[in-house]
């Protein structure tokens, strides 16, 4: 398999973010804030300097994950035409020119804010359903896809909290609907327990075959509480499941990247010392 991890998750410092990946025998680097910047915002100069970096160390990129579409950014009530949506698309436009640049194979979107109800039946249509939200959903992502399209380089849309795609589920709704292959699934597993999702059978096999990018972290959900606690690699629910993921993954011979997302701290507000606790497990699961 190959590995990499979300910089940021160690360090925005990327010299060292970089460093300590390579102590740890990973290849890929994905981009996400680098120094002070979301990437998409550095200058040319910076952008020199990110690629020397990767250069010196070895690293290729996977992924580049800006928040496109985050937040309010998309919902039921977007226009096109709306300056917000636009400037959106010009941060898309930014990104697609720097994961060519940088030999990167996905640019990351999300799917706007997420609306409790999308469907129902038997009454719930009509009393519960955010009306309209989910029909306007696609009208809002193609305008991204086709720039994907004529810019030859594929979007992955990641499965997020708090989004429209918060699921394998909905994720292989929206790409059915687009129908295009230049947009894929960027699977984060541990988003999808919100949603009361299994990791393995259930979402993998609704996505088999769609999904061009993959972040890992282990978490605690508990939905009455609306709380979610990030937690150590295998002590958390999805710890059962890692094994029997890496291993369909590899059945299936799946080529893409696995990313650690590196958003646990022991309690101390230090990423570097949670990623150091869980990074041999997840290259014991997923290097096989």
């Amino acid at each position: 398999m190959k590995l990499g991890v979300i910089t940021d998750g160690i360090s925005r410092d990327l010299n060292h973010a970089l460093k300590v990946a390579r102590e740890h025998d990973l290849d890929y680097a994905e981009l996400q804030y680098v120094w002070d910047k979301e990437i998409g915002d550095h200058s040319l100069s910076e952008m020199s300097q990110i690629k020397s970096l990767l250069n010196n160390y070895g690293m290729k990129v996977p992924c580049i994950t800006r928040h496109i579409f985050t937040g309010g950014t998309v919902n039921m009530s977007t226009k096109i035409t709306d300056d917000i949506y636009l400037k959106q698309l010009d941060s898309l436009r930014r990104c697609i020119d720097i994961a060519h640049e940088l030999g990167s194979p996905f640019t990351r979107i999300f799917s706007g804010r997420k609306e409790m109800i999308l469907f129902g039946k038997n009454g719930a249509e009509q009393w519960n359903v955010a009306k309209g939200a989910w029909d306007a959903l696609p009208g809002l992502i193609e305008p991204a896809v086709r720039i994907a399209e004529d810019a030859k380089m594929p979007l992955v849309v990641e499965t997020g909290n708090g989004t429209m795609v918060n699921s394998s589920w909905t994720a292989r709704k929206l790409i059915d609907a687009i129908g295009s292959n230049y947009l894929k699934v960027l699977w984060d597993p541990a988003n999808n327990c919100y949603a009361h999702e299994k990791m393995h059978p259930d979402g993998y096999e609704i996505i088999r075959g769609h999904i061009g990018h993959i972040h890992i972290k282990d978490v605690f959900v508990d939905t009455p509480k609306a709380t979610l606690e990030v937690r150590e690699m295998g002590k958390g629910q999805l710890a059962d499941q890692f094994v029997p993921t890496a291993a369909a993954l590899k059945n299936d011979e799946y080529d893409g990247v696995i990313s650690f997302e590196s958003v646990y701290h022991p309690g101390n507000g230090n990423y570097e010392d949670g990623f150091r606790k869980s990074i041999v497990l997840f290259k014991e699961i997923f290097s096989g």
